[in-house]
């Protein structure tokens, strides 16, 4: 009675392994594209919509300049409004497409520290006090596009696979 209840407990165990080794697969088949594009997508959105903002608006950055870090506080405020905003409108769609991911990436997590420092950094950590919880949360998603990349579902990835393949 014991060795058959011991066997029934090894082939139940072995049975368990088997189904959750084939869920890891299918997870890690998943990990491989999921969390780069709900990434990149939530960002885009952050950032394109601080972009049209930007686009549509009227230029406050010469309210802000004196408080922009070194060597942005020398670039003129018009010019400065430009690439703010021309980066929150092109770096969206590259990141939606998975291209350049890596180069927008780093150029958004620029923007993310200038914006940071001259307008977040006095108001704490409250995103209703207009404080500095969303420039950190979108820091903290920008390393692993920045690190590891778009993922397999990005333009990124299938002109990188062309490339590879054709050396």
């Amino acid at each position: 009675m014991l060795n058959s209840q011991i066997v029934i407990g090894k082939n139940l165990m072995n049975r368990f392994f088997q189904v959750w080794s084939a869920g890891n697969k299918y997870l890690e088949l998943l990990g491989g594209f999921v969390p780069q594009l709900g990434l990149r997508f939530l960002l885009a959105y952050e950032f394109w919509a601080s972009g049209v903002e930007k686009y549509t608006g009227t230029n406050w950055f010469a309210d802000i300049q004196s408080s922009l870090p070194f060597p942005f506080n020398f670039v003129p405020a018009e010019i400065s409004w430009q690439i703010a905003t021309w980066f929150e409108l092109i770096g969206p769609v590259a990141l939606i497409l998975g291209l350049a991911t890596r180069f927008f990436s780093f150029s958004l997590i620029i923007l993310t520290i200038v914006a940071w420092v001259a307008v977040h950094s006095e108001s704490g950590y409250n995103v209703c006090e207009n404080g500095y919880k969303l420039p950190l949360m979108y820091l903290l998603m920008f390393i692993p596009l920045l690190l590891n990349g778009a993922g397999k579902a990005s333009l990124d990835y299938f002109l990188w696979k062309r490339v590879s393949a054709g050396r």
